[in-house]
């Protein structure tokens, strides 16, 4: 339990004003904003499959019985499922296309956004270098009103977590890479 006289003591603010700051700001996971080319560009009910492993190899050092080393290597990231998403735009199928047409040349940093009640980032993931590789579309229905993606799946180069992000991401990173697709 939060001890609300000593809080607004150390804050230096109103109780009334504590308690609604704190309502306020809140954060809900119930949708996750995905931000391409500097625009939220889509909301998505589910998102998972955020992960990284490290490549590692054991070495046995003769003598020492009692140890072992450990060698850390490639780091290895998840693909990240997108589900259940409302947009007014193609832009995630018109990406899907080109990325058939030329995979490389079409990679972007995606940030995946989570908001509090009052409208502020709370936490910002971004994948650098993403391509999208599975894009599922829903069941129609004709009570349907909006263009929904069913299902968006991500590969991914890298990966940076942010709390309360500031700036933008979603830059085609086409221009930064050499013919084969490396980065400069």
């Amino acid at each position: 339990m939060v001890d609300l006289k000593k809080t607004v003591q150390e804050t230096s603010v109103s109780p009334r004003e504590y308690q609604l700051n704190s309502r306020a700001n809140y954060i809900t996971v119930n949708r996750f904003y995905v931000e391409m080319e500097s625009t939220i560009s889509a909301s998505f009910s589910e998102c998972s499959g955020f992960g990284v492993t490290l490549q590692k190899e054991n070495y046995l050092e003769g003598g020492v019985n009692d140890q072992q080393r450990v060698f850390i290597g490639h780091a290895e990231f998840d693909d990240i499922t997108l589900k259940r998403g409302m947009t007014d735009s193609t832009l995630f199928w018109d990406w899907m296309l080109k990325s058939m047409r030329n995979p490389v040349a079409n990679r972007r940093n995606i940030n995946i956004l989570m908001f509090n009640q009052a409208g502020e980032t709370m936490q910002a993931w971004t994948l650098i270098g993403a391509v999208p590789i599975s894009w599922k579309a829903p069941g129609f229905q004709a009570e349907g009103s909006s263009v929904a993606i069913e299902e968006l799946t991500l590969a991914y180069e890298g990966l940076n977590v942010a709390v309360k992000p500031t700036g933008s991401g979603g830059a085609s990173l086409s221009k930064n890479r050499d013919s084969f697709g490396f980065f400069g």
